[in-house]
């Protein structure tokens, strides 16, 4: 999916020829300190920036993503806060991200503008179904600043997943989340490419990523410095040393 990717925004360099693949049904993780390049490398796939070097490609074509054209691609993203629109209740929020099944469009739906019912009424269903998925069915109807902050995430999470992506970007999911949160969230992840989509996991939380993932690719100043199966980074000495400044050896980047 991305080979070689170089990015420097001005004397900084953020990417250093990263190379990395999420192959179809795989949840792949990426983790590394604060100011890896961690964010820098999901921007690059949505469009927000765009490299000086490498190449990207999905399902088999060259990727020039545009971020208003990513639902198209079959790609969606969640954002490190819940993102959510203050104005629109829970329902009409999820709605926002099914509106690349919409021929009208989600503002002309808004607005009652004729042709949009057909189409209004498609997109309350999915939405719907996607809320009742995540067990937030209960709340369609609650405007988002109403909810406790793991619900406000859990929406942003359903606002993702009713556009049916093949490819799920998520942008620190468990972040400001408590233990049974998580778990929760654990499981839906694992659940996801039985579904037919694939995760791209940005996290700190490092249980979780070692709970989800098949396959983890560690950044530090914007270089891979390791990657492979969750065992072999949990005890790769590198990983340990970028993370805790340890020296080689002397310890592990998490204990089982």
């Amino acid at each position: 999916m991305l080979s070689g990717i170089g990015v420097r925004f001005g004397g900084l360099v953020a990417l250093d020829d990263v190379s990395l693949q999420v192959p179809d049904d795989t949840v792949v993780g990426i983790i590394g300190p604060n100011g890896a390049g961690k964010t820098t490398l999901f921007n690059v796939v949505c469009g927000f920036v765009r490299p000086q070097a490498g190449s990207m490609s999905w399902q088999g074509a060259p990727l020039r993503p545009k971020p208003q054209r990513l639902a198209r691609l079959g790609i969606a993203r969640t954002l490190q806060g819940d993102g959510l629109f203050a104005g629109l209740t829970v329902l009409e929020n999820v709605m926002v991200g099914a509106t690349r099944f919409a021929r009208a469009g989600f503002g002309q739906g808004l607005l009652g503008l004729p042709g949009s019912a057909r189409d209004e009424r498609a997109l309350r269903e999915q939405a719907l179904a996607c809320l009742d998925q995540l067990g937030m069915a209960d709340q369609a109807d609650r405007m988002p600043g109403s909810l406790p902050y793991p619900l406000r995430k859990r929406v942003g999470l359903a606002r993702a997943l009713v556009s049916r992506p093949k490819l799920l970007l998520l942008d620190e999911p468990a972040g400001g989340l408590g233990g049974e949160d998580v778990d929760e969230l654990a499981a839906l992840i694992r659940g996801l490419p039985g579904q037919g989509c694939a995760v791209l996991l940005v996290e700190h939380h490092m249980d979780l990523v070692m709970q989800v993932s098949e396959h983890i690719v560690v950044l530090d100043f914007g270089r891979v410095i390791a990657a492979g199966p969750p065992d072999k980074i949990r005890d790769d000495p590198a990983v340990a040393e970028a993370y805790l400044g340890t020296e080689a050896g002397e310890a592990s980047v998490s204990q089982p």
